[in-house]
């Protein structure tokens, strides 16, 4: 087991293919630059090790995964400085909502603002029953500004999304999972535990065929249905020629387990 530790995150190796990413910035995981860069170094040290293919981000904090935005920092710093700030914490989010690698967001307490972006970057969320989601940047003369307002929408829908953005209120874990923000919900403190479960079950499917498919969903957003059609057409093609298709068909005639790549 490899294990590395920055001031606000720790990130460990607790199984040949699962990284676990911990923030641990009291008292309430505030997205400041610490984080940002330790989540920053947290994915170099996955993207070195090429065996890494899933990643999970929980929290060591009571109480909380991440309430959101440095609001001190964001309060003291100028133009540029504000604009800085976003880039960096937009690029973090991004690497993490890459296609090519899965992660699991383990929600126990409170994700918002920052947090719950950090959250819909993931590409599945466990959530304990205790934990609450929102972004309030409206009460604060502002608006999610690290893929908020294109995430969210994405996984509830424009009037839930702008419900929540709106009346900056704070989403229980139960309505969470029923309205799709959620994808498990468990038992509070049980969050960190589930995410390790899931994650197996993840990775006894071909990592080729999981990234072709976050892409195929990705891409029924944003293209005309003849477009994401084409791109499903051109992908499953690729899956069978080039990837993890004929050794996949091959073993379930056989009665094997896949060799996948």
């Amino acid at each position: 087991m490899t294990q590395q530790n920055d001031s606000a995150v720790v990130w460990e190796v607790v199984a040949p293919e699962i990284m676990r990413v911990t923030l641990s910035s009291p008292p309430a995981n505030a997205l400041g630059l610490a984080i940002i860069h330790g989540l920053s170094e947290a994915l170099d040290a996955a993207d070195a090790a090429p065996d890494i293919r899933l990643l999970i981000i929980e929290s060591s904090v009571p109480g909380f995964f991440a309430a959101g935005a440095d609001i001190k920092l964001m309060s003291s710093i100028d133009v540029q400085g504000f604009a800085d700030y976003g880039d960096a914490l937009r690029a973090t989010l991004d690497r993490i909502a890459k296609p090519g690698r899965l992660s699991i967001a383990a929600v126990e307490g409170v994700a918002l603002g920052g947090g719950l972006e950090l959250a819909v970057a993931c590409t599945l969320r466990v959530a304990g029953a205790g934990a609450k989601f929102g972004l309030p940047e409206v009460a604060i003369g502002l608006i999610p500004g690290a893929g908020g307002t294109q995430r969210l929408p994405r996984l509830v829908g424009r009037a839930r999304a702008l419900d929540i953005m709106l009346t900056a209120r704070q989403v229980e874990a139960s309505e969470a999972v029923a309205i799709g923000l959620v994808d498990r919900l468990v038992d509070a403190g049980t969050a960190s535990v589930a995410a390790l479960s899931l994650a197996g079950l993840l990775l006894r499917s071909s990592a080729l065929a999981q990234a072709s498919i976050v892409r195929t969903v990705d891409a029924a957003f944003n293209l005309p249905i003849a477009d994401g059609m084409t791109l499903e057409r051109n992908e499953v093609g690729s899956l069978f020629e080039h990837g993890d298709g004929r050794e996949g068909l091959a073993a379930f005639v056989e009665k094997r387990k896949p060799n996948f790549r």
